[in-house]
């Protein structure tokens, strides 16, 4: 089963990989789906056999179909795909547990475009390299000091600007910049009129439009719920069920506090971090310039990305406590965690190191080190265990 958020790639990637061997059906037909829901289970795995089923969630009975051919052994494979989480996680949990890998495809990551820009695939960005192995977390940036020059420097810088400005679905790459624009705003109506159906059946659909783009203006920051209701002029839970519904759908991830210090006062309240900087850029109307949370908001999601892509094992939260000491970004695993700040500037001093050092007492004996990621040139050491790194060499190389 492959999952994840509409243009992402699911159904070019499964036709490229299984479009010989399988047969392709798309329940996004009405008639496709009515004449497979005419099959009987019992009869599944003769006449419809292996496949790929597009947009499964728009017909999720069709998997006690599915499990049922495979159980009795009529069914050695298929490939599901959906655009949305909910119905399907369910429905793996409850019909498909225990007979299905489940795969997310994400937008684009960094180290992903940078072919596009000139430069050559990278398998292991440098993010991945650092979380995978905290014990040699010091020893890796120190020789980075040096500096990295060269056409995949310079790729990896142009693939972190397209990031920012544009997003990371992939169709946008076979379109002039003027046409970018209106290719994401085409893809918001998508998103209403095709996953909001399969999401819920929404009576206003124009008070959900409110929240969604009030919701997109908080990019990176603290969720307040009261507050977004108050702004939307919704009831708090009908704000909670419309930024569920971001959720089931790929747009939004709710980063949490962490909360590992029960001697600390913690804020407990989730980050909202948009996915795709350009969805968001677009729903938002924030379209000139970068601020600082936008900014935040899209490196978070890349980094997230790229190590969930790459299969790395982590806890991801952030940190602030009521006393307004603030990490953006922390990684835990089993043997450490690091804390990352992040700043859009191109310039970093000593001082941009002083929350991390701060945070140090807090996240305990645990802590790794720091990064503080920037729009820079070259990695810093600031401080014994702090290093600022440019995001295009964090992500890209």
């Amino acid at each position: 089963m492959l999952t994840g958020a509409r243009q992402v790639g699911k159904t070019t990637l499964a036709r490229s990989l299984y479009g010989e061997q399988l047969r392709y059906l798309n329940l996004d037909s009405p008639g496709e789906r009515e004449r497979l829901r005419g099959v009987p289970a019992e009869a599944w795995g003769r006449v419809v056999g292996p496949a790929i089923l597009d947009e499964v969630q728009k017909s999720p009975g069709l998997l006690d179909k599915v499990k049922w051919a495979y159980d009795e052994g009529d069914l050695p494979f298929s490939v599901l795909l959906g655009s949305s989480r909910i119905l399907l996680l369910e429905q793996v949990r409850e019909t498909l547990a225990g007979r299905v890998f489940l795969y997310e495809l994400w937008p684009l990551c960094v180290a992903e475009l940078t072919p596009s820009f000139g430069g050559t695939s990278v398998a292991e960005p440098l993010i991945v390299g650092l979380v995978s192995d905290l014990s040699g977390f010091a020893d890796r940036l120190r020789p980075l000091q040096e500096g990295v020059v060269g056409p995949q420097a310079g790729a990896a810088q142009a693939a972190v600007q397209h990031i920012l400005e544009w997003g990371g679905l992939p169709a946008l790459l076979q379109y002039p910049a003027e046409e970018r624009r209106q290719w994401l705003d085409a893809y918001q109506a998508t998103y209403l009129e095709r996953d909001l159906a399969d999401l819920a059946q929404l009576r206003d659909l124009e008070a959900f439009t409110q929240c969604h783009r009030l919701a997109a203006l908080r990019a990176g920051r603290i969720l307040s719920y009261s507050e977004l209701a108050r702004d939307a002029g919704l009831p708090v839970t009908t704000v909670r069920r419309y930024l569920r519904y971001l959720e089931l759908s790929y747009q939004t991830i709710h980063l949490s506090a962490w909360a590992g210090n029960p001697s600390v006062r913690l804020i407990k309240a989730p980050k909202l971090i948009w996915i795709d900087a350009g969805v968001q850029r677009a729903l938002s109307g924030e379209v000139g310039g970068l601020r600082g949370e936008q900014y935040e908001s899209a490196i978070i999601a890349q980094t997230l990305m790229t190590l969930w892509s790459r299969g790395v094992r982590m806890d991801a939260s952030y940190l602030r406590t009521s006393g307004g000491l603030e990490v953006d970004l922390v990684l835990e695993r089993q043997e450490g965690l690091i804390g990352i700040e992040i700043k859009a500037r191109p310039r970093v001093e000593t001082r941009d190191a002083a929350g991390l050092e701060k945070a140090r007492q807090v996240l305990g004996d645990r802590y790794r080190g720091g990064l503080v990621v920037y729009r820079g040139d070259r990695v810093v050491q600031l401080t014994e265990s702090v290093f600022a790194v440019p995001d295009w060499l964090l992500l890209g190389m």
